[in-house]
């Protein structure tokens, strides 16, 4: 949790904006081209604008936020998006509407105020395969954007739990300014100095991860790669001792090399 516990004293609304950008790739080795489009339909079934959207309420939830809109698409031939506005803090019973499908409460359009518009949750999903790359991948993006207090940060080992989190990207920066009684311009309400410090000792464990931050501008950065490679989880509709020794080898290399690509942003030749 963010360390407000002896917040200060603003005047007004607290205008700091804490943007959190999450990216996630899993790697999966699908030889043929059967098995990459199998591949990819699994996908989307697996993380459709349904599920994803169960995931963005836990988020919202999470963060002490109330959902005030939602928006999501599946997409021919792959990929799904949705988009949550939410409120900081919670809404009072009687502007609340309940009908709604799925049972997720969303706040009457009438009572929403132009401040909250400001606060929003998003994911996109990008299945991506090539013919002449057995490994194929899957990117998702999301991003949870807050105004005032509450911290999109307390979200993230949720998150890398809900996906098969080979390479994690993260991005979170603090902009714009808020006052506080006297008028001072306060620029961050809380302590930070890495993201890794809202990850699980559990979580990071399983990574090795680098930070790349400006501390001067409020933007911090973090980069984890899986440590350990466990084959069997990576082949789709294969099982490992039906390959041999070579061949596993050769797909373990494959695997890693993609890898590595991802987290350093650059081609291995």
């Amino acid at each position: 949790m963010l360390g407000l516990a002896n917040k200060m004293a603003l005047y007004g609304f607290n205008n700091l904006t804490k943007a959190l950008s999450f990216n996630i790739y899993d790697v999966c080795y699908a030889e043929s081209e059967r098995e990459q489009k199998d591949y990819i339909r699994y996908i989307d079934e697996q993380y459709n604008s349904e599920r994803l959207t169960k995931i963005l309420c836990d988020v919202t939830e999470t963060i002490g936020a109330t959902v005030l809109n939602i928006s999501k698409q599946d997409y021919e031939p792959q990929g799904a998006s949705v988009n949550i506005l939410i409120a900081e803090g919670k809404v009072s019973p009687e502007n609340i509407d309940s009908s709604c499908n799925q049972g997720i409460q969303l706040l009457k359009n009438e009572t929403v105020h132009a401040h909250l518009d400001k606060s929003h949750v998003t994911v996109h999903t990008f299945p991506e395969s090539h013919p002449e790359n057995a490994v194929c991948t899957f990117r998702v993006d999301i991003d949870v954007a807050t105004c005032g207090e509450i911290s999109p940060l307390n979200t993230l080992d949720y998150l890398i739990g809900s996906f098969d989190s080979d390479i994690i990207t993260i991005d979170y920066r603090v902009r714009g300014f808020t006052r506080d009684l006297c008028g001072k311009k306060c620029f961050m309400d809380h302590d930070m100095n890495s993201i890794q410090n809202y990850i699980s000792k559990d979580t990071l464990t399983k990574y090795d991860a680098i930070d790349v931050n400006v501390y001067q501008s409020n933007i911090f950065h973090t980069k984890m790669l899986i440590k350990e490679l466990q084959l069997q989880n990576y082949l789709f509709n294969t099982d490992v001792y039906e390959l041999p020794p070579t061949k596993r080898l050769d797909i373990t290399d494959s695997l890693r090399r993609e890898m590595i690509e991802i987290f350093s942003g650059e081609n291995i030749y």
